[in-house]
């Protein structure tokens, strides 16, 4: 009987079966719809300075407690609910993070009504397709890019806040905007 041959993956999902799970199912996976897109720019402003796992082994929670991220909803967050939220210790509880997610909320419904989506915006970034690089080693892979450097020069002008470069190549790298698996990971021709 012939050995199961185990998965090659980018290193730096190894640390756990979430952080796999999310590599292997979601990383660099093309994203077009807007909620998801949000989501996207929520988990990564909260991931600012923090590892990527502390904010994976608290997505659920943070799924709660911005209402399943929507951000009609979170547009109109109360001075109340924000208190609430700053009190939840499923989150981040960082208070320009919360009041700088209402914030982006209202200016993603803006991009929404001037480009009639988020997609159709976000994606002008890239020429509205993925950019697939060819990366051996995870050393090669930038912080950021002059892509990156362009969407958060633009997101700043529109008033989004957490939108820095190397936050915009992460968010990139989440929606599949840039295909950043290794070329031996096992996701690099799938994604």
């Amino acid at each position: 009987m012939a050995l199961k041959k185990e998965k090659i993956r980018c290193p730096w999902c190894m640390g756990s079966e979430l952080m796999m799970a999310y590599h292997d199912a979601e990383w660099g996976t093309p994203v077009r719809d807007d909620r998801k897109l949000f989501e996207f720019i929520v988990l990564d402003t909260f991931q600012a300075g923090l590892s990527w796992s502390t904010i994976l082994n608290k997505r659920e929670n943070f799924r709660k407690a911005f209402d399943n991220f929507d951000y009609n909803k979170i547009s109109r967050y109360s001075e109340k609910k924000i208190q609430k939220l700053l009190a939840d210790e499923g989150i981040i509880r960082n208070k320009l993070k919360v009041y700088g997610t209402v914030n982006n909320a209202k200016q993603f419904l803006a991009v929404q009504k001037e480009f009639g989506s988020f997609d159709k915006y976000i994606w002008q970034f890239t020429g509205h397709k993925v950019i697939t690089n060819k990366w051996k080693s995870a050393k090669q892979v930038p912080p950021k890019t002059k892509e990156s450097d362009a969407m958060s020069k633009d997101l700043y002008d529109r008033g989004f806040k957490f939108v820095g470069s190397t936050i915009c190549y992460a968010f990139m790298q989440a929606a599949g905007m840039v295909n950043d698996h290794l070329v031996d990971c096992h996701r690099h021709k799938r994604s």
